[in-house]
């Protein structure tokens, strides 16, 4: 289908992409998260088309679109189409005030790059529906039928983090957010003279999603096993650096080493909340290395890629830290770069980056946005 070049929307909403600072996989741990939106978003236009069910999105980026009747929803055989539906199929269960609408998506974000794009979609889709048909439901309402949404459409078993993060978050700030009680608090991120600089590796290996969901079931395998000596252990959450130290020897190796990550990783988040209000830059730069370790060699989602350059950025006194970010095998790193380092370190990573592995590197600077927003 092709749009029609008339179209002119009643409504512009932007909904962001999100980095996380710090805190990988914890958040279906039900641990704690450090993540903020970013200024990169996915620009949706919404127009009220006066039939009772009939809709008809279209994405830009991939040029193509397709249309949907309300009351027949089910799962499509295109990936991106399911975070639609899956969205529209929750609405549709708390509500029965959505009718037609026309609706074309256009995203300045990198798919694949770890920002998630697929949060932004859900959050800005239903974001707007909210606020085209009057649908009554929070900011809060949003964030859960958007993880709803990709649990059931979707097929990944995600935590909360970045939906959150892409409606919630505000200027200049991360968000340091628990995730078992959904209490957060706006730590408000003062970095200069350092810059946050994203090195995209341009890959994305499709373990991404498979793995995943394997290693939420490792996590789960582990807290049953810890369950049997702590009945007070729900999540890995309740698990302190001294009681899993007690399963070395009895856990599977690879259980271990999983939920090893997991409580040291949560640790971490909040020694980084509190680097940050006292600005201390050093300290968060050593953090984010020694994320990176052991999401590279604890909980096993890095790759060659995004290793070589947490790595490379090692040589730099100009980084203070480096991480992958996202839920990985690719994606991009997040680097904290002097200002007047950036260019020189960006074109060094890329010279060296392209001589390992072919590959042009992308780069460019994130920085705290507010989260999904009218377009006035």
């Amino acid at each position: 289908m092709s749009f029609p070049e008339n179209f002119t929307p009643e409504l512009v909403v932007e909904s962001p992409g999100r980095i996380n600072l710090i805190g990988e996989h914890t958040d279906y741990n039900l641990g704690y998260v450090l993540p903020t939106a970013i200024e990169k978003k996915i620009t949706f236009k919404f127009k009220r088309n006066h039939t009772e069910k009939e809709c008809n999105l279209f994405s830009l980026g991939y040029n193509t679109g397709f249309t949907l009747q309300l009351d027949k929803i089910a799962r499509s055989n295109v990936e991106w189409e399911n975070y639609i539906l899956g969205v529209l199929n929750e609405i549709l269960l708390r509500t029965d005030k959505l009718r037609g609408f026309d609706c074309t998506i256009e995203s300045k974000l990198p798919m694949g790059s770890g920002l998630s794009s697929s949060a932004a979609l859900e959050c800005g889709l239903a974001f707007g529906l909210n606020e085209l048909f009057n649908l009554g439901l929070s900011k809060m309402d949003i964030v859960q039928l958007s993880q709803k949404a990709e649990h059931t459409f979707v097929g990944t078993q995600c935590g909360i983090m970045d939906q959150f993060a892409s409606v919630m978050s505000e200027k200049g700030h991360v968000i340091l957010l628990d995730c078992k009680s959904l209490e957060h608090q706006q730590i408000p991120i003062h970095i200069a003279p350092y810059k946050m600089i994203m090195l995209n590796t341009k890959v994305s290996h499709n373990l991404a999603s498979s793995e995943y969901n394997t290693r939420k079931r490792e996590c789960e395998e582990g807290v049953a096993i810890i369950k049997k000596k702590y009945p007070e252990v729900m999540s890995l959450r309740d698990v302190t650096a001294t009681m899993i130290q007690e399963f070395e020897e009895t856990m599977d190796a690879t259980l271990f080493k999983r939920c090893s990550f997991i409580v040291s990783e949560n640790d971490r988040v909040l020694k980084t909340a509190n680097a940050l209000k006292a600005n201390d830059l050093k300290l968060f730069g050593s953090l984010l290395y020694e994320a990176h370790e052991g999401i590279s060699k604890l909980y096993e989602v890095s790759c060659p890629e995004s290793d070589f350059l947490v790595d490379f950025s090692k040589q730099y006194n100009a980084v203070l830290g480096a991480r992958q970010t996202g839920g990985g095998f690719g994606g991009c790193t997040l680097n904290i770069v002097h200002k007047d380092k950036v260019n020189a370190f960006v074109e060094e990573a890329t010279k060296a980056y392209k001589e390992a592995f072919n590959i042009e590197l992308e780069a460019f600077e994130v920085q705290p946005s507010a989260g999904t927003y009218i377009q006035n």
